[in-house]
């Protein structure tokens, strides 16, 4: 695996692929240096075939203090379609993580702030700790939120909601967070926890368990016909695996 100075890739089982947020001296904020790396380490992901799950998690005490604000913002009277620029570059981090046709688990230990809420927001599946903790901030230092993160707030927890948070620059404790759905579970470890179901899932066939994502993806963004018109193909293909009639057999013995 290729060594990064801010994060790390490793393969804690088979199958599973592990992305390791590792400057915890500055809160694993993405400064422009991890930005690249994470990009990286995410591509190295999905162009690895034998790739099944991947989790995503951080170093220290913090999950991720966001984006690092002095280097987006620290030149006074840039124009703004250069600093759009800027930012739409940093919004790649983590976006690219929704490109990953896996299926990615978050293990946040410690706070998501803004960038790193996002970052966790960017994966399907989110496991917190006890100190986990999901803030929206930006509007506390005037700044209006970025990286889509009105999009997921407004997906997880509806529209009236996210608006207050947003609004108040507010944050979800572990807790809370469990209770509006943002996470899947609460663990001490939440690493180990995500790693468990990771390894569980990297069970399924490859091909199974991308077809289960996309399939939820679009249930979430489409209408009833379009999840009916992929799970048709999906489900059809599926059963052309010798487990399926494997299984057939079996029940079919039993009458």
């Amino acid at each position: 695996m290729t060594t990064w100075q801010t994060i790390r890739l490793d393969a804690p089982h088979e199958g599973v692929r592990r992305i390791t947020l590792a400057d915890p001296d500055r809160r694993n904020a993405i400064g422009t240096l991890m930005r690249r790396e994470l990009i990286a380490a995410v591509t190295a992901v999905r162009d690895d075939a034998e790739a099944r799950v991947l989790v995503v998690a951080a170093e220290g005490s913090s999950f991720c203090a966001g984006a690092d604000l002095p280097a987006l913002f620290g030149e006074p009277g840039r124009p703004v379609g250069e600093i759009r620029q800027t930012l739409r570059a940093y919004y790649e981090s983590f976006l690219v993580l929704r490109q990953l046709a896996i299926p990615t688990i978050a293990a946040v230990q410690g706070p998501a702030v803004g960038a790193g809420l996002n970052l966790a927001l960017c994966c399907d599946l989110r496991i917190a700790g006890p100190k986990a903790s999901f803030a929206a901030t930006f509007s506390r230092i005037g700044l209006h939120p970025g990286g889509g993160c009105t999009y997921f707030l407004t997906q997880a927890l509806g529209p009236q909601r996210a608006l207050a948070i947003l609004l108040e620059g507010g944050a979800l404790s572990a807790e809370q967070a469990l209770e509006h759905g943002l996470v899947l579970s609460i663990a001490d470890d939440p690493q180990a926890e995500a790693l468990e179901l990771a390894r569980r899932h990297a069970r399924l066939r490859p091909s199974l368990a991308r077809d289960i994502k996309q399939a939820v993806h679009l249930a979430a963004t489409g209408d009833l016909e379009q999840v009916i018109e992929y799970e048709s193909w999906a489900q059809a293909e599926s059963a052309t695996h010798p487990e399926i009639a494997e299984f057939a057999a079996r029940f079919a013995s039993r009458d």
